[in-house]
């Protein structure tokens, strides 16, 4: 089991820990808490944890929170279609389900549908499930899932997922509770697509989103657009037993001192995101803890193909072996992440190759590479911003190591306001900041596909697109798992994007609150957690 790199005060926590026989608790159920991505503090109340399994308790029923994000504005919306950041999707997964959901390796599990079966991967039939209610009191029925599938393709509701529903080619009800769906082609991930928040289910015929009226686990008594929703539970919810809070309000802290200050004096009870920077004051604290959700997201080193001196791969590979991924981790994100290899498919994804070589720091290999491009003599600049989390302190290392083998970079750092507008995919060396995807189909898709509009490097390769077309229609787990292999290895050799590390989403929370545990999409239970925390007595 590798051990972490957690901050000092977290190394003199746990040796207190292990000191400590009177909570139960040994060295190795210590070491085993921060396999699971938990970080553990020690109060005079005993231990706190986020997510630890041995502190599995009966979850209790009753009891308010107050959950704090770190955006919101009056384009916030209740339209699971419109979704446009994580305070949405939070809000989204409060008060609607999917027809399934993805668990904590991205596999996706059956929420209102009972059953996907397909033949071939492009004719889906789709079982629901007979016993759910909206929040009005209707049943739901196959003709919610065919209107809510089918008003992602009508361009005046302005989906966020628009690209990816015209998959669809026809969605129809073959009964009051089976729906039949026929794609353009392929495609195996289909059930873990529509586990997504922006395809989450709506009654039939609504346009009025003011409201909410899903299925999900709390009501919408109150939303103000940039200002807060409240959520009260669902007492019909189809899952027994849950929520088992009587009510959430959500609303937004954007500046992050005074978020970590509202949980500290106990006016909210879950933040997120938390700064790795700020972890040792929650920890001081006697009341609240932390929680690290190792994510598939990373901060990647853009190196653009169309443009400068990154149109030899020679270049690429020297660049690629200055990035000393164990000094980034440390020093750029505090020990926080998992070190990566090059390829956007994270370690804790079903589909990772984890048999591919780490690249790993190699300063001679660096200077053998930058000597046979041919690039040299003259600075290059390195353009950096606090939009692409860590790449500031990232591209300030690389400068260093890159002095090493004669290679100079100049750094330009660039406000953050328009950096995706006017920055990305605009210079030949700079930063970008990438969401975890549910799917690596998905993101392969969007940002290393040759024609994506996405593709930040402009790589093309034609042995990847047509694996990539292949995976995606192949329902034979072990041949599709080697394609995505294949995939890896081509991306990690040719592509011209370095990934040092995946970052982690930290949540901060109050020591009593109960049943959060890390999710691959993101902080607050990859935006899932209202069902399933609770407050202890």
């Amino acid at each position: 089991m590798k051990n972490r790199n957690f901050p000092n005060q977290d190394r003199r926590i746990m040796a207190e820990l292990a000191r400590t026989a009177g909570h139960g608790i040994s060295r190795r159920d210590v070491l085993r808490g921060m396999a699971a991505g938990t970080v553990l503090a020690a109060t005079a109340g005993g231990l706190m944890t986020g997510a630890s399994s041995a502190f599995a308790q009966t979850p209790q029923r009753g009891g308010r929170i107050k959950v704090a994000s770190a955006t919101s504005s009056t384009a916030d919306t209740l339209d699971p279609a419109k979704g446009g950041n994580y305070t949405d999707y939070c809000r989204h997964f409060m008060f609607y389900n999917g027809l399934a959901t993805l668990d904590e390796v991205l596999v996706p599990q059956m929420s209102l549908a009972e059953s996907f079966d397909t033949d071939d991967a492009q004719s889906w039939v789709v079982k629901l499930r007979r016993d759910v209610v909206f929040h009005d009191g209707q049943p739901f029925t196959a003709a919610d899932v065919v209107y809510s599938l089918n008003r992602h393709k009508d361009p005046e509701t302005a989906s966020k997922a628009l690209s990816v529903a015209q998959q669809i080619e026809e969605v129809r009800a073959a009964g009051p509770h089976e729906v039949h769906i026929r794609l353009v082609s392929p495609n195996a991930d289909l059930p873990a697509v529509l586990a997504t928040s922006h395809f989450l289910i709506v009654r039939d015929g609504t346009t009025d989103f003011s409201l909410a009226n899903g299925t999900g686990p709390f009501e919408c008594a109150e939303f103000q657009p940039g200002v807060r929703s409240v959520g009260v539970r669902n007492d019909s919810y189809w899952k027994p037993g849950q929520p088992y809070l009587d009510e959430i309000e959500f609303f937004a802290i954007p500046d992050e001192a005074a978020r970590i200050n509202a949980l500290l004096a106990g006016d909210v009870d879950l933040i997120n995101p938390v700064n790795a920077r700020s972890i040792p004051r929650i920890l001081d604290s006697a009341n609240a803890v932390v929680m690290e959700s190792p994510t598939g997201g990373f901060t990647n080193l853009v190196m653009r193909d169309a443009l400068g001196p990154v149109q030899n791969p020679d270049f690429v590979l020297a660049m690629k072996y200055l990035l000393d991924r164990e000094q980034l981790h440390r020093v750029a994100f505090r020990g926080f992440g998992t070190i990566a290899n090059d390829q956007p498919i994270a370690p804790n994804h079903r589909y990772y190759f984890n048999e591919l070589p780490r690249r790993e720091f190699d300063p001679e290999r660096a200077k053998y590479h930058l000597e046979r491009s041919g690039v040299g003599g003259n600075s290059i600049p390195l353009v950096a911003s606090e939009a692409a989390t860590g790449s500031v302190d990232m591209a300030q290392l690389l400068q260093l190591t890159a002095q090493q083998v004669g290679l100079r970079l100049e750094i330009r750092r660039v406000p953050s306001d328009g950096y995706w507008s006017n920055h990305w995919m605009k210079h030949p060396l700079h930063f970008a900041n990438i969401g975890a995807r549910p799917t690596a189909d998905l993101m392969f898709s969007l940002f290393y596909k040759s024609d994506a509009a996405w593709n930040e490097s402009g790589w093309q390769n034609e042995q990847f697109d047509q694996l990539l077309v292949a995976a995606r229609g192949e329902t034979d787990d072990a041949k599709r798992r080697q394609m995505y292999a294949d995939m890896q290895v081509l991306v990690h050799e040719h592509g011209g994007i370095g990934i040092p590390q995946f970052n982690s989403s930290i949540d901060g929370h109050n020591a009593k609150l109960r049943g959060l545990s890390p999710h691959p999409m993101g902080g607050l239970m990859g935006y899932m957690f209202a069902e399933h925390v609770w407050l202890e007595a």
